[in-house]
């Protein structure tokens, strides 16, 4: 049974998973990546290496998201709290500090959403140090989708700036897709129901 289903929390926290020997693996693996990618790219070009590269991190992010569901449970990502706490976790399971800066915020639209910013991260300055950074597609999107897709949850993830085309930061914007879909339905019928209000007034007079 997960932490979630017993009630009870996970034996150990995620962040306190963290030694010496899980950062040094870590940085290896990635190293070992980013070889597999210049590799690829110096055979077969940077469009198959960017194709293979995102459905690579695609299996690793569901990968991730299924040992994090089978640990925690399934989080409600209806609630902006467990959204973020989710993906604070998994963002800290795959990188630490020293590679990647980031945090998550609230959804400056008011939504029920959130927002990640990445302020620094390491692939960048490793592709730019390897002179690859030009045409190099970032696999974002591909690695949180798998996240969601082993967590079992269906969300709204979109990339509104990204570092790698000019941006400040990386921003990413995550939200429940059923709160979405609830939010554009109340405002889809707000204009039914002035219309039909209208109607009426006419009607009186």
């Amino acid at each position: 049974m997960t932490a979630q289903e017993t009630g009870q929390p996970a034996t150990t926290p995620v962040d306190a998973l963290e030694n010496d020997l899980t950062v040094a693996l870590r940085q290896f693996w990635w190293l070992h990546d980013a070889r597999w990618y210049q590799g690829v790219k110096k055979r077969f070009g940077q469009e198959v290496a960017n194709e293979i590269n995102a459905e690579a991190l695609r299996f690793v992010g569901r990968r991730v998201g299924s040992w994090y569901a089978n640990r925690e449970g399934t989080p409600d990502v209806c609630s902006p709290a467990a959204l973020r706490d989710v993906i604070e976790s998994i963002t800290r399971l795959m990188t630490n500090e020293d590679m990647m800066r980031s945090h998550t915020e609230p959804d400056p639209d008011g939504g029920g959403g959130i927002q990640t910013v990445i302020t620094e991260h390491f692939a960048l300055r490793m592709l730019r140090a390897a002179r690859s950074l030009e045409g190099y597609d970032c696999p974002c999107l591909d690695m949180r989708g798998g996240w969601f897709e082993g967590l079992g949850v269906d969300v709204r993830d979109e990339n509104r700036e990204c570092m790698r085309t000019g941006g400040t930061v990386c921003r990413f914007h995550t939200e429940s897709a059923a709160a979405e879909s609830a939010a554009a339905e109340s405002v889809e019928t707000e204009p039914v129901e002035t219309a039909s209000t209208e109607r009426k007034e006419l009607h009186r007079s």
